[in-house]
């Protein structure tokens, strides 16, 4: 692989070769979850994205430090304007728990629904609770250059005044006269200077459970200002890759950038980059929209609008098939053709162990591999790769039906591709013990019922064996009489 990987970076609207701070080591840093209740299906973008990501730049060759953090606190219910309850904390009262017992549950069946999906866990997880003073530290820099003021023991940053010396808007492509327009002038914010100004510290109301002693105040960090912190101590001032779902665009990583420029003089983020969001009758699935499906749903089919369950490869097979910065809209058929694929892709690889070499190759496997990592490469295009492995998929049945040949060497380069393009890169897996223990099942009794139909056939039982194909193409299995004997698949 001497391709060069290209990324499209958010910064500069535009694909750009990737090339590390450090030859060889790459820092990447994504936005993980706010751990106040389980995660649904929108959640699952971001992280098998970055989660490819990770991959095949491990692939290539790079060590990555991968750094997600996990948000406990200071995420307030309107996270644009930095006012209403902090999430953890409504859900602590509602649930009558603790607020880190709250964290604790959720974050425990998020990190259990990422193992489902397969997602390789991040080499460092931090929690944003577990570094307030790092948070204090960064405001007391920011302080110090100008760019923030303290008021009635909150610190707000002075975005106007970041604007002078710098670009406030230049990620999302806003400028601050467009921003002032758009900005509501809020109960409770006349403290600050300006509307559009954003919190690094607040101070904590008398009834606010989450808070920690500072100079200032007895309080809680501003929600933008943790990712900034936990960013730049796991992976230094300026780092390579910063990942996350375009909606956090803005403000969230548009506040990040001011707050590493201005405590520290420069940017931190050399890429940035942003998933598209998954929509559910064309509108984005959230969890503060309430239309939102979580993951065990998916994987259970217990929400009303599933016609089934799906597993967590067919969720991760479907995101996969979309490229990461279009957006994926839900529908039970799309899911359901996603299952089909997946089963039909994973059929081929077990195809795969069971094909006979020949003495020469009247296949071509250099142009497959070829394309496939030409398509990781531009962009990480998932779907235009997975359409190359079907295209495979072809040869191998071509294969094994006998109207192509393949020598041993070949044989073993395509088993090796496949090996590493579908589990390695793609993270696909076979599915779980139960489903395997299931899939057993079925082949037990398929060969039951093959081994019948094939009684009927020797005994010239001709209506007996056409009825037995019969009723199985009636339920979606096909099958095919061969030289070697009856072979079934699924339709």
């Amino acid at each position: 692989m001497n391709k060069p990987l290209y990324i499209y970076n958010t910064l500069s609207r535009k694909k750009e070769e990737f090339k590390p701070l450090v030859e060889g080591h790459v820092g990447l840093y994504v936005c993980g979850p706010t751990v106040y209740s389980n995660s649904h299906l929108g959640h699952a973008r971001p992280y098998i994205t970055f989660d490819l990501l990770y991959r095949y730049l491990t692939f290539l060759g790079n060590k990555v430090r991968y750094v997600r953090n996990i948000t406990d606190v200071g995420h307030l219910e309107d996270e644009v304007e930095g006012v209403g309850e902090d999430r953890i904390a409504k859900k602590a009262r509602l649930e009558q728990l603790e607020p880190m017992e709250v964290v604790q549950k959720y974050m425990n069946t998020f990190q259990h629904n990422m193992d489902q999906l397969n997602i390789i866990r991040p080499s460092i997880e931090p929690r944003a609770s577990g570094h307030i003073i790092e948070q204090i530290q960064m405001i007391e820099e920011i302080l110090e250059q100008g760019y923030a003021y303290e008021i009635n023991g909150s610190v707000y940053f002075d975005v106007e005044k970041y604007n002078k010396d710098y670009h406030y808007g230049k990620l999302s492509g806003r400028n601050l006269e467009d921003t002032l327009t758009n900005t509501r002038k809020l109960d409770g914010q006349d403290e600050k200077k300006n509307p559009f100004d954003f919190a690094l510290w607040k101070k904590a109301s008398p009834e606010h459970i989450m808070r920690w002693p500072s100079k200032w105040s007895d309080g809680f960090p501003g929600w933008h200002l943790e990712c900034s912190t936990m960013s730049t101590k796991y992976l230094g001032e300026q780092f390579d890759i910063h990942g996350g779902g375009m909606d956090l665009t803005f403000p969230h990583h548009e506040c990040e950038i001011a707050q590493n420029t201005a405590s520290k003089g420069k940017e931190a983020v050399k890429y940035w980059m942003h998933n598209n969001m998954i929509t559910i009758n064309g509108q984005k699935m959230a969890r503060s929209l309430g239309n939102f499906i979580t993951l065990d749903e998916l994987f259970s089919g217990t929400h009303e609008i599933l016609e089934q369950p799906y597993s967590p490869m067919t969720i991760r097979f479907f995101i996969l098939q979309a490229h990461y910065r279009s957006t994926v809209n839900f529908s039970n058929e799309a899911l359901q053709a996603s299952q089909k694929g997946l089963e039909r892709l994973m059929s081929a690889v077990d195809v795969l162990g069971e094909l006979k070499s020949s003495e020469a190759s009247t296949v071509e496997i250099k142009g497959l591999q070829e394309k496939c990592f030409e398509a990781l490469s531009d962009d990480l295009n998932s779907p235009i790769a997975i359409a190359h492995l079907f295209d495979g998929v072809k040869m191998i049945n071509s294969i094994k039906a006998e109207k192509e040949t393949i020598s041993a060497d070949d044989l073993q380069e395509l088993k090796e591709f496949y090996h590493t393009m579908v589990f390695d890169i793609l993270g696909l897996k076979k599915e779980d013990e139960t489903a395997s223990a299931d899939n057993e099942t079925v082949a037990g009794l398929m060969q039951l019922v093959i081994s019948l139909r094939q009684n009927a056939k020797t005994a010239k039982d001709w209506a007996t064996a056409d009825k037995i194909r019969d009723k199985l193409k009636e339920i979606g299995i096909i099958v095919k009489d061969t030289k070697d004997g009856a072979e079934w698949e699924k339709e």
